[in-house]
């Protein structure tokens, strides 16, 4: 399909009832960048990481106040603390230290890899448009029956509002995850098969792409 060629899908309730057509917004046919995609994920993979991994340096380590023996006269090699590097049970060299692995990207490059999931997920056809979806209480069996009716195993659900009752009723749910348009990500886009937006996110998602 060419870029910028407008994409119509098919408005549905939640009982999988038409409704109509909508076109998608131009996020949804941009040029699709596969490295883009690579360093976005990479990036949000790499900032999930919880960097605690530590190894105590000779400072450290518990021990090591006293000399082991005098300097000279013993026929062995000089030593200052049984914790040195060295020495079994002394410190480690070079080893791990907390830290972050969080990076970001350019904010163009962000948005041209989240423009490449959306449209990559349009052209293949996984980008289902409800019209309406709100619960008056989080229920994961009403999220499961509606999701069963739309056809639908796995999905990322977007809605316009962080909406706690829908995202409380997906938690429990494999392969389910639901999210405001601002967490949309490329990585949850790729994870799940089937994008699953409300008719209302749509403009959201054209204003925050823009």
């Amino acid at each position: 399909m060419p870029e910028n060629t407008a994409i119509e899908v098919v408005v549905v309730d939640a009982a999988n009832s038409e409704k109509g057509k909508v076109a998608l917004p131009a996020a949804f046919a941009a040029r699709v960048s596969e490295g883009a995609l690579f360093d976005q994920v990479l990036a949000q993979l790499a900032s999930r990481r919880s960097g605690t991994a530590k190894v105590k340096t000779r400072a450290e380590v518990r021990g090591g106040g006293k000399k082991p023996w005098k300097q000279k006269g013993t026929g062995r090699a000089r030593a200052g603390s049984n914790r040195s590097p060295i020495w079994r049970g002394g410190g480690q060299i070079h080893g791990p230290q907390p830290r972050s692995y969080a990076y970001r990207l350019p904010r163009t490059a962000r948005k041209a890899a989240l423009r490449s999931a959306l449209t990559q997920k349009a052209r293949d056809g996984q980008v289902r448009v409800i019209d309406r979806l709100s619960f008056e209480q989080p229920k994961t069996k009403q999220m499961r029956e509606t999701l069963a009716k739309l056809g639908i195993q796995s999905a990322l659900i977007v809605t316009a509002q962080a909406d706690t009752n829908i995202v409380l009723s997906a938690r429990n749910l494999p392969n389910v995850t639901a999210l405001p348009v601002a967490g949309l990500n490329v990585y949850d886009l790729l994870k799940h098969e089937i994008l699953l937006v409300s008719q209302d996110a749509l403009a959201v998602i054209e204003e925050r792409l823009a």
